[in-house]
């Protein structure tokens, strides 16, 4: 009984928070965790940190274009996030003579500021359906919930939506479907660029300072949120005016600590802190390496190109980062994850789980059942992310295959010619866009590596009939790496894709048998329905029972310990989150000791002249020799505080989340983490774990130092 127990005990650790573990619902913060908090050193009220009837730190917080956090910093609509976040309108922004993206830019004045197509949304409330939604299930299959899940969340969210006021609710599944929360958004359509830092200092260290501490980079960049006059979202107008907000941070310059109390709000994208060890052997042994290996050429040829012209680098920047930025991740997630034995601790886990579950016969068989699909499914696993990595990975067959939806349309019988005229018309839009990011030159070499790859690394089996015949019959041998560079520029050579004459021609007189005769198209739309005829319903069948068993697992892991289960929060899906730990330095291994800051010391320590990644403007060398740093300066330190660390446990989409101190002020902007502690979508480490945060010192100095718009400074709140 005692063992038993102790078993117990083991298997709930863990499920729930540790040390600074936890991204936290905001509404439950003062169930949950505010006195933690409070002991910790903050001093807000729970209502000042969520309120639905009083503006609270949770209205100055949005989510910024797709995937992104930001803040909003003046009572004019002012938004700070990440420079990596706004990187595309910036990169959209800028030409070869208007270079925004390398040399930075700020308006001066409000008509200076430069529309974008971004968009932000701010949460109006969050509201616990889970009752509704369940009622809605009840007495329906696994297979039926899930055909039916888009249409519940429709009936629920259409009364909470307001079209003309800009509101729209989105819910989120919690703890693998055991719960369901509506957050309810209004969207703000006018969103205009009003600072960036030159690209040298927003990516200063560039991939090889990626996930890396120390850091030394200026990750941020400034936009704006315009309405109408009385406060309602629309379309980019010269009559609309700088948003109004219901909160917004004041920022501090008063500096903090080793030890001081952080907490940070916003989005993170995506954990699975409740994987299994099979989801772990599988992560780890194929598609980890798989993706990383792919990536790993894919941008080794387009840096090729980029380094030889600025216009390429300008066209592909965007692209190439959001590449590099997770092939480095995975890569440390794999080596973290092994380090730590992370896939041994979930064995011993599902080992003490099946102990409590003997004789309860809704969990008695969970592992078993884990186990069946994912011996079914692994086969084919390398296959599905060569596809998706490799063989699309080339931009060209990328869009080449997604004209596999207008082949349709074109050989459906009784389709009229309009509703062709209109899909063709769809294509040749996305064509343009196409054509706006693609590098011809990267993207051969790219076609011709990973098709030969897909052919040596795939088991034969899972090729696509007679494809790779056709290419030995016509250019030899297969292990010839030539074979596939001359099969590429025929590719390349012949597709109306890349033809304005032949293209024009196609929309003129739209013919599938022209469109499936076209090199390109044959490549993508080849993998693609050999993917989608034979394989797609397995991984359909497979995600699907995982996300049965998972829903079932974590409901028995909550039923063991029910007083563990209040302290637990949800995985992380994009959902508005709060997180708090401390600012901290770290000791990563045997005889090395990271200081919670970096300063401008380190950023001449680590300039090279002319460099990729470590260049840097000549003013600010400059200034930082001079060590001209005003107001913004580190009395401790003596210098200026460029990055700082703090223990909190955020992940991707919390990119420019602000880093906010005890008393609500802005102190700076997450921006990344650290290699050490990479497997923290899976497993959090309460040692290692740190988030990299740009100090808004540095932010502001480089505003007003560095890009001379004190306008922009004078907006601002500063708490001193």
């Amino acid at each position: 009984m005692k063992k038993f127990i102790v078993s117990i005990v083991m298997i709930c650790s863990l499920f729930k928070a540790s040390a600074d573990e936890g991204m936290w619902l905001p509404m439950l913060l003062g169930e949950q965790v505010y006195a933690d908090m409070v002991k910790k050193g903050l001093k807000l009220t729970k209502e000042q940190l969520y309120s639905i009837n009083k503006s609270s730190l949770k209205d100055a917080i949005l989510i910024f274009g797709g995937g992104c956090t930001g803040e909003i910093v003046s009572n004019q609509g002012l938004i700070f996030t990440n420079h990596h976040c706004g990187y595309a309108a910036i990169a959209g922004a800028s030409t070869v003579e208007h270079n925004y993206l390398k040399d930075g830019f700020y308006a001066y004045s409000k008509d200076q500021e430069i529309k974008s197509t971004l968009t932000v949304q701010f949460l109006d409330r969050i509201v616990d359906v889970t009752k509704e939604v369940e009622e809605a299930f009840k007495g329906l299959s696994w297979t039926d919930r899930m055909n039916k899940t888009a249409e519940v969340y429709k009936l629920i969210t259409d009364k909470a939506e307001d079209k003309d006021n800009g509101l729209s609710a989105r819910i989120y599944p919690m703890f693998k479907g055991n719960q369901f929360i509506m957050y309810v958004y209004k969207t703000y359509r006018d969103i205009r660029l009003v600072g960036a830092p030159p690209e040298s200092v927003g990516k200063f260290g560039g991939d090889t300072d990626n996930w890396e501490w120390p850091r030394h980079t200026g990750d941020f960049s400034i936009f704006r949120v315009y309405a109408t006059k009385e406060g309602k979202p629309a379309d980019f107008s010269k009559d609309n005016t700088p948003l109004q907000p219901k909160h917004y941070l004041p920022v501090s310059i008063k500096g903090f600590k080793n030890g001081d109390f952080a907490m940070i709000y916003g989005y993170p994208g995506g954990t699975n802190r409740y994987e299994t060890s099979f989801g772990i052997k599988l992560k780890v042994d194929i598609e980890n390496p798989s993706l990383v290996n792919l990536r790993d050429i894919r941008l080794k040829l387009m840096y090729e190109e980029m380094i030889k012209d600025p216009a390429v680098k300008l066209k592909l920047a965007s692209s190439y980062a959001g590449i590099a930025n997770y092939w480095k991740f995975f890569d440390g997630e794999s080596k973290q994850l092994k380090k730590f034995g992370t896939y041994e601790q979930k064995q011993q886990y599902e080992v003490e789980f099946l102990k409590w579950a003997k004789g309860k016969p809704d969990y008695v068989n969970l592992v078993e059942e884990y186990s069946k699909i994912y011996t079914a499914w692994t086969p084919y696993s390398k296959m599905r992310t060569y596809l998706s990595e490799g063989i699309l990975g080339s931009p060209l067959a990328a869009f080449a295959a997604s004209l596999v939806a207008l082949e349709a349309i074109m050989v459906k019988p009784g389709v009229s010619s309009a509703e062709i005229k209109k899909a063709v018309d769809a294509a040749t839009a996305s064509r343009k866009i196409f054509l706006a990011g693609e590098d011809r030159v990267s993207d051969v070499k790219i076609m011709a590596v990973t098709a030969q790859m897909y052919y040596t690394d795939i088991n034969k089996n899972q090729h696509p009939i007679g494809f790779y015949e056709g290419i030995k019959a016509a250019y030899g041998d297969l292990k010839d790496a030539t074979t596939f560079t001359n099969w590429a520029n025929n590719v390349f050579a012949k597709t109306m894709i890349l033809d304005e004459s032949k293209w024009a021609n196609f929309v003129t007189h739209p013919d599938a048998t022209v469109l499936q005769a076209d090199p390109a198209f044959d490549y993508g739309a080849e993998f693609l329905k050999n993917y989608n005829t034979k394989y797609a319903s397995l991984y359909t069948a497979f995600m699907n029972k995982n996300a049965e068993l998972g829903k079932s697992y974590l409901k028995g892991i909550m039923e063991m310990n029910p007083a563990a289960a209040k302290k637990m929060y949800p995985d992380a899906n994009f959902s508005m989150r709060v997180s708090y730990g401390n600012v901290k330095s770290y000791s990563p291994r045997d005889a090395v000791q990271y200081d919670y800051v970096t300063t401008g010391r380190g950023i001449i320590e680590k300039y090279k002249a002319g460099d990729y990644e470590f260049d840097l403007p000549s003013k600010q060398i400059e200034l930082m020799k001079k060590k001209d740093f005003g107001q913004y300066i580190d009395k401790a330190k003596n210098d200026l505080v460029v990055n700082f660390i703090t223990t909190n446990d955020i992940t991707g989409g919390n990119s420019g989340s602000p880093v906010i101190d005890g008393s609500g002020n802005l102190i700076g902007l997450a921006f990344d983490g650290n290699y050490e502690a990479l497997s923290h979508k899976i497993a959090f480490d309460k040692d290692l774990n740190r988030t990299i945060c740009v100090d808004v010192r540095y932010v502001l100095w480089c505003i007003d130092k560095l890009g001379g718009a004190s306008n922009i400074i004078n907006e601002l709140k500063l708490v001193k």
